[in-house]
């Protein structure tokens, strides 16, 4: 259960998230009022416990740190600090993260998160839309370094938890079968004219950038809205629906007819699928466009980000590729992902006019 309350900054409106949770046990609520009231400030987990449950393990975090783990023990009032998870972060110089809500063009309530750059007023800012992966997963309150990253660089960070994100209901969820492209990708837009309407955004600085049904929507954002975004950054994301589904993995074998039900039949919705992938659309990318990919991806093919790289490029419009051979669905290797990073920083800095880090060393 959850009661949100509204509070104003600097004429923006924010929804501040208050969790509640029900117990069942009323000494095990105890606990966790005993718990958050020596961390405040702080999400309160208990991660472990003795077997007679006296002796617990706590962990903390938060949108701006990785937490710390505890020792409680009940039956003594012993409680000790055991180890932080991030000490080389400093909390006061990161950005805090939001949850905020808007409404669809269709009537539904979008909830999302928005970090806005330290120290800077929220008022005609760069900024990053975030479209998360899956589409069937959703953002969460937390540390994001990568949000964190463009934050420190910036850029407002908006994340959208559009239609058939997880953790909003079976109809939110049902709501997005079949909508890559359509009704899940006017949840993003729209968000962005919620951000332009609020004054935070300067319109035309808007970039997007995401990872796997993340890059996915990135490439749909330059393609089906053009004029809306200065620059895109496609990581590891599909551009052509028919080629994804094709390329399945064996492991996924199992859930191909229910992959057909909620993104489309090659066979029954070849019309849908043709309207909805980025590459048959391509002639409309007016912005420039980074694209990142693993080499060995299983899930998302490297033949996904060759095909729009390649119908860019014969149109002659400013594209970015970089590959990395022994990489798969996203970047492990810490090099790569300091390659990566530091590309985008680049990029979003030449088309979006952020801060770079040789800047903020001057």
């Amino acid at each position: 259960m959850r009661s949100d309350k509204r509070k104003k900054i600097t004429g923006v409106t924010f929804i501040v998230d208050k969790r509640h949770s029900h117990f069942f046990d009323e000494e095990r609520e105890q606990l966790q009022k005993s718990l958050e009231e020596r961390l405040p400030g702080y999400e309160v987990v208990i991660t472990n416990s003795s077997e007679d449950e006296r002796k617990v393990l706590v962990k903390t975090f938060s949108d701006r740190s990785l937490g710390a783990y505890y020792y409680f023990n009940l039956d003594t009032n012993e409680f000790m600090k055991l180890a932080d998870v991030s000490p080389w972060l400093n909390e006061e110089e990161l950005a805090e993260m939001k949850p905020i809500t808007y409404t669809s063009r269709d009537g539904l309530t979008i909830h999302g998160y928005l970090t806005l750059p330290k120290g800077l007023k929220p008022k005609n800012l760069p900024v990053v839309i975030n479209p998360h992966g899956g589409p069937w997963a959703r953002d969460v309150w937390g540390f994001n370094p990568a949000v964190q990253f463009l934050a420190n660089r910036g850029y407002a960070v908006i994340q959208v938890n559009f239609r058939t994100s997880t953790g909003y209901g079976r109809k939110f969820w049902e709501a997005g079968f079949k909508q890559w492209g359509l009704a899940i990708q006017d949840d993003i837009t729209d968000g962005v004219h919620w951000l332009i309407e609020q004054g935070i955004a300067d319109s035309k600085r808007v970039g997007i950038y995401g990872s796997s049904f993340g890059g996915y929507a990135t490439l749909a954002g330059l393609t089906f809205t053009p004029d809306l975004y200065a620059c895109g950054v496609d990581y590891v994301g599909i551009s052509n629906l028919f080629t994804h589904i094709k390329t399945i993995p064996p492991y996924w074998e199992s859930v191909r007819a229910m992959y057909y039900e909620v993104m489309g039949d090659p066979e029954k919705d070849k019309e849908l699928l043709e309207k909805t992938s980025p590459l048959f659309h391509a002639d409309k990318i007016k912005a420039p466009l980074f694209v990142a990919q693993g080499a060995n991806d299983p899930v998302v093919n490297k033949a996904e980000s060759d095909q729009i790289v390649e119908a860019l490029k014969k149109r002659g419009i400013e594209v970015e590729y970089m590959v990395k051979d022994n990489e798969g669905h996203g970047f492990r290797n810490e090099e790569n992902r300091f390659d990566f990073y530091r590309a985008m920083e680049r990029f979003l800095g030449k088309h979006l006019g952020g801060r770079v880090e040789e800047k903020i060393q001057e």
